[in-house]
């Protein structure tokens, strides 16, 4: 590993990570006055110096980076943004956190989770919630290029499963033909998306602040919100459609997005097959989900029971974790239906968490592979996303993550059963932070605050590796991938 150069990008990025995300959150201060200043400039001056400590040794280091120093890149990196970005709830005394607490809210920002350990969010500085919901959005842009860039060399990322012969992404998984060309159209239909919802958000009776600061949670399908409410507490049925319309629009492949863009034509959202299993899926979810609310009475009348179904479908099923109901009590089979459907998630080359929607579509036609091998054993029989038929070895790699998934899943959950916590509270608790969904069931319906440290510990980690995409930090873990 290339030692020197890895330190000086990490002294570059932790001194624009000090720029980008703890000045504007120190503006917001200035503009309303608040009590939160001290806490951002502490946090500001301690994250530049660690930057600039390990930026000067190695300053005039020109070696390229290589493929492994990319995954300690983005692994160590993700892990010291949760840290440092913990500093500022950390140090606040409005929040009140300890460092676990600080650490688990700052991981779930970053990894667009939106699990929260802060009770009393309408009573904190602006800034304060200025910087959670900038965290998540921050997080969401850079899960984009991850997916774009990084995510392909290690085989499961979903985007090398679209070639020049499919909408979506062209040959040799690149939009354009350099990756940070790429990045750049990304940034900028990341961008337009965000605009586009914070106007929507105020023009529907938001005020500037909250349609900005939702505008970002949503874009990034984090969930976070400056209401301990939620959307549900704007009580506007025009707000919650279009935060539906928005959730269902992030969760989409931005690869798609910036084909509809440059070709002027809708086309390549309906001839993506990873797409329309997308709404097929959340069409039927949210289905269940009013006529369930209706026929078992749930709900005063068919009307509420429509929109309650609708949005916790969507912002369940796509991972973002909004809520205009405690939906963790509603009775019988549909709360656990919906953490079902965050198993699945957003489409690839989205904000959305879970094992993504190409991964489920691709598991389940090898599931049905194997079922017409038992009557036809001679035959052979291709796997294929639309009419492209994919190798063997992109199947075996889906497999092993899903295998991989499965397990660090099981590990996690008996730890934290180990702690005390009940079956439905460790079980939602796990896939809500694996899945980078956020709200869960039991305990942590409302919040995690009442978890015990360790839990939280073993929650961040399921935050990140959710958000990493599990490989990209477990390739860290293999005696191969240190030998030169």
């Amino acid at each position: 590993m290339n030692i020197k150069a890895v330190q000086r990008l990490f002294g570059i990025l932790l001194i624009l990570f000090s720029l980008s995300m703890l000045c504007p959150p120190m503006l917001v201060s200035l503009i309303y006055a608040d009590s939160a200043m001290q806490s951002f400039v502490l946090a500001t001056v301690i994250t530049v110096l660690t930057g600039l400590v390990l930026w000067l040794p190695a300053r005039n280091c020109t070696d390229d980076l290589r493929l492994r120093d990319g995954f300690v890149v983005v692994v160590f990196f993700w892990a010291m943004l949760g840290v440092f970005g913990a500093i500022p709830f950390w140090l606040s005394e409005d929040t009140q956190l300890s460092f676990t607490d600080a650490l688990f809210e700052s991981m779930s920002g970053l990894t667009t989770t939106g699990a929260t350990v802060i009770v009393g969010l309408d009573s904190l500085p602006e800034s304060i919630l200025f910087y959670r919901q900038m965290l998540q959005w921050f997080g969401g842009m850079g899960i984009i290029v991850l997916a774009v860039a990084i995510l392909p060399m290690l085989g499961i990322g979903g985007m090398q499963l679209y070639r020049a012969e499919t909408p979506g992404p062209v040959k040799d998984t690149k939009l354009t033909p350099r990756i940070a060309e790429t990045a750049k159209a990304l940034w900028f239909i990341y961008l337009g998306l965000t605009v586009a919802c914070a106007l929507a958000y105020w023009l529907a009776g938001m005020s500037a602040f909250d349609a900005i600061g939702h505008a970002f949670s949503t874009v990034a399908i984090g969930g976070f919100s400056t209401h301990d409410a939620s959307i549900g507490h704007f009580k506007s049925h025009l707000i919650e459609m279009i935060c539906v319309v928005f959730m269902l629009l992030a969760g989409i492949n931005f690869g798609l997005h910036f084909l509809v863009v440059r070709r002027l034509s809708f086309r390549p959202y309906a001839e993506d097959p990873e797409m329309r299993a997308y709404l097929i899926l959340l069409s039927i979810t949210a289905l269940v989900a009013v006529a369930f609310l209706w026929l078992n009475h749930i709900d005063e009348d068919f009307t509420t029971a429509f929109w309650h179904g609708i949005f916790q479908a969507v912002s369940i099923g796509t991972t973002t974790g909004f809520t205009t109901a405690s939906y963790y009590q509603w009775p019988g089979f549909l709360p656990v239906m919906l953490i079902f459907v965050s198993f699945i998630g957003g489409c690839s080359g989205s904000t959305g968490g879970g094992i993504k929607v190409v991964r489920f579509l691709l598991l389940l036609k090898q599931g049905l592979r194997e079922l017409k091998r038992l009557v036809h054993p001679r035959a052979y029989l291709n796997v294929k996303i639309g009419k492209l038929p994919l190798s063997d070895r992109i199947v075996e790699a889906v497999w092993g993550f899903f295998s991989a998934y499965v397990a660090v899943f099981s590990i996690m959950m008996l730890l934290l059963m180990m702690t005390g916590l009940d079956q439905v509270t460790a079980f939602s608790a796990v896939a809500a932070c694996l899945n980078n969904l956020g709200p869960g069931l039991g305990e942590v319906g409302d919040n995690y605050s009442g978890l015990n440290d360790f839990s939280k510990w073993v929650l961040s980690m399921a935050m990140l590796l959710g958000r990493l995409e599990i490989f990209t930090l477990l390739v860290l873990l293999t005696p191969d991938f240190w030998r030169s």
